[in-house]
C-alpha cells in the first residue's frame, strides 16, 4: 500500500524546464521530509533538494542552487521538483524518497534515514 510514484520526466534541450512529481500514498502521519535524489549514468545517486514536513528545504547540491526549488502540497500528499535552465549534466534518473522525523538537511545526507524510494523518472537534458 506504501508507495512514491515520480512523474514529470522527460527529454528536453538545454536551457528548458521541467517539472517533477512525487504522490505519495499509505503514508501515516504528517511528520515525514521528502528528497529528490538523482543518479546520472555510472554515477552514485545524489541528494539534490529536500522539504521536511516543515517546509523548510535545503539546496543540498550545490549544482542546482538557483536553478531547482522544491515544495510541497500536503492536501494532495505532493513534492515537486521544479526544474529551470537545465543542463546536459543534469540527466538522470530523478527518485524521491521518505525520511519521518528528520530534517531537510539530514534527509538530503544521511540516506540511511530513508525509508522508502519511488521507481524514478528519468530527465534528459541535451545540449
Amino acid at each position: 500500500e506504501v508507495q512514491l510514484v515520480e512523474s514529470g520526466g522527460g527529454s528536453v534541450q538545454a536551457g528548458g524546464s521541467l517539472r517533477l512529481s512525487c504522490a505519495a500514498s499509505g503514508l501515516n502521519g504528517d511528520d515525514y521530509a521528502i528528497g529528490w535524489f538523482r543518479q546520472a549514468p555510472g554515477k552514485e545517486r545524489e541528494g539534490v533538494l529536500c522539504i521536511s514536513s516543515g517546509d523548510d528545504s535545503t539546496n543540498y547540491a550545490d549544482s542546482v542552487k538557483g536553478r531547482f526549488t522544491i515544495s510541497r502540497d500536503n492536501a494532495k500528499n505532493t513534492v515537486y521538483l521544479e526544474m529551470h535552465d537545465l543542463k546536459p549534466e543534469d540527466t538522470g534518473v530523478y527518485y524521491c524518497a521518505v525520511a519521518r522525523g528528520y530534517s531537510a538537511h539530514s534527509t538530503c545526507t544521511y540516506t540511511t534515514h530513508l525509508e522508502l524510494w519511488g521507481q524514478g523518472t528519468p530527465v534528459t537534458v541535451s545540449s
